[in-house]
């Protein structure tokens, strides 16, 4: 509520000057995560700069979400993002190698992966996530270019 009271009192000049959230930017989100001490691996194939406006703004906040919450919940960890942009679809992997707790991670009383999952619906895509096999936590998720 306070970003977007904070958003809305914004001057127009202030919003120009905001880095808009996309798929282009996720090198820049990838560094900030790193910084807050995450090790990241990041690997974008095919060209996000055709994706659709509003897919390429939930595919950011989508590995967003994930990436924020391996930082809470993974314990000392590793990331890996993997975005393929095909040509009717994109495909978003996070995943880490992280020891947390996997009921906590993503699947407890915050709002992380409903958001996800809220964004993934409104495109009719598919999402699937959990402990990952050899530890850690995943998320994938599909997002069509041909919304609903």
């Amino acid at each position: 509520m306070r970003r977007l009271l904070g958003l809305l009192r914004r001057t127009d000049e202030e919003l120009a000057l905001t880095p808009r959230a996309s798929m282009r930017r996720l090198d820049a989100l990838a560094e900030q995560v790193r910084q807050a001490g995450l090790p990241v691996d990041l690997e974008v194939e095919g060209d996000p700069a055709r994706l659709p406006a509003g897919v390429d703004l939930s595919g950011y906040r989508i590995v967003q979400e994930a990436l924020t919450n391996t930082l809470r919940h993974a314990g000392p960890a590793h990331a890996r993002v993997v975005v393929r942009c095909a040509e009717r679809h994109v495909d978003i992997t996070v995943c880490d190698d992280g020891t947390g707790d996997s009921g906590s991670n993503g699947t407890g009383l915050g709002h992380g992966l409903a958001g996800i999952r809220e964004r993934v619906s409104l495109y009719g895509g598919e999402l699937r996530t959990g402990p990952r096999p050899g530890g850690g936590y995943e998320v994938i998720a599909r997002l069509p270019l041909d919304s609903p």
